[in-house]
């Protein structure tokens, strides 16, 4: 694992906690992402000033939406309260009663968001929760398997309030209208677009197609604090701010996140990606030709299925060979002094896929010797 500072060993003994490499991506569940060196700095200046927040949330926000080229964005806590703050703004508007009151007013609004059925999704907790949150009645438009633009267009009517499109590889990639598409029907009828694009990496293009709302998690793709942004229209954004006297006051983030994340974005922007496609095919082609001299496992590379520029390595467990199903393999590699994640999502299918992108090559030595150790032992 490579040489440790004593405060690393610190943590470690002081809590008693288990040593994980990340082979399943920006997952919340680990912790994300490992932010840069000039975000820490920023995010430690931060937690030792003063500021008069407000101003340092519009004046962040201005100076994130400068970096983007759109028309205002703020900093929240993570992208889910983003979610519920954005159903929520859209909703409430700038009406201080339901602002205090977004759940107990008996006053007509406007509260159906529609969202494709393939949308709707549980990311470690279910979307149709965020959209409560904030006070929205969620209405599935189309399919498990299909959504069309029509069938978005027939549920509109006058108690729409918002159509929320989730750009996610949790989602239902087949058959499902894209997010321009969508935007389309929204600027037909007024009505305002969220996208939630948490783990997305291009922070301009669904601003660019015409949703209104855009929420990216701070902790992903942009390596940033734990955090989110929501970018978008003027007045969308600032309906969104005012809900941090509302129900966004229990989702308030930190200066310290608000600093962090926009330093985050402004390097986001300036450099270029550090890692790309193929720079992880290259990485993982040692790992993945070791693992194909293992009776039993076959593996190769599988890029992202919301198409993002991501390779992975699948690997193939074979039951039948090592005695070991996909599952009972992921919950073996989770055990030991040392905790290996997978992305899990393809396991009842008898396949993991290794995300490289937090893993260096000593790990993915790790790694393989550890599914070694494993099915040799159960021979």
């Amino acid at each position: 694992m490579g040489s440790e500072s004593q405060t690393e060993k610190d943590v470690y003994s002081k809590y008693n906690l288990k040593r994980v490499i990340n082979a399943s991506g920006r997952m919340t569940i680990l912790g994300v992402s490992t932010p840069r060196s000039e975000v820490i700095d920023t995010v430690l200046h931060g937690l030792n000033e003063y500021f008069e927040i407000k101003d340092l949330v519009d004046k962040t926000g201005q100076y994130i939406a400068k970096l983007l080229k759109v028309e205002n964005a703020v900093v929240v806590s993570c992208a889910s309260a983003g979610i519920v703050q954005a159903v929520a703004g859209l909703i409430i508007k700038d009406d201080r009663e339901l602002l205090f009151n977004l759940h107990s007013s008996d006053k007509y609004v406007p509260r159906e968001i529609i969202v494709p059925k393939g949308h709707n999704v549980n990311f470690g907790a279910p979307i149709g929760t965020m959209v409560a949150l904030g006070g929205g009645i969620m209405v599935e438009a189309g399919y498990a398997n299909e959504c069309k633009p029509e069938h978005i267009e027939s549920l509109i009517n006058p108690d729409t309030a918002a159509i929320l499109y989730v750009k996610s590889h949790h989602c239902v990639q087949k058959s499902m209208l894209s997010v321009a598409q969508t935007a389309v029907i929204a600027k037909k009828y007024n009505i305002p677009l969220i996208v939630d694009a948490a783990a997305e990496e291009d922070l301009q293009i669904y601003y660019q197609q015409g949703a209104d709302l855009v929420i990216y998690s701070g902790a992903k793709a942009i390596e940033g604090p734990t955090s989110g942004v929501v970018i978008g229209r003027h007045q969308a954004v600032e309906w969104l701010k005012l809900q941090s006297q509302g129900i966004g006051r229990p989702m308030k983030v930190g200066k310290e996140g608000i600093l962090g994340l926009t330093q985050a974005i402004e390097l986001y922007v300036r450099d270029p990606k550090p890692e790309t496609g193929q720079q992880m095919v290259t990485k993982m082609t040692p790992f993945i030709e070791s693992l194909n001299t293992l009776d039993g496992i076959s593996a190769k590379v599988v890029w992202d299925g919301a198409g993002r520029d991501i390779a992975r390595a699948e690997i193939v467990f074979d039951a039948s060979v090592i005695g070991k199903t996909a599952i009972e393999m992921i919950d073996l590699m989770k055990q030991g002094e040392i905790a290996v994640y997978f992305r899990e999502y393809k396991a009842n299918e008898g396949k993991v896929d290794a995300d490289v992108r937090s893993v260096t090559s000593a790990q993915l030595d790790i790694i393989y010797n550890k599914i070694k150790n494993i099915i040799q032992g159960a021979k």
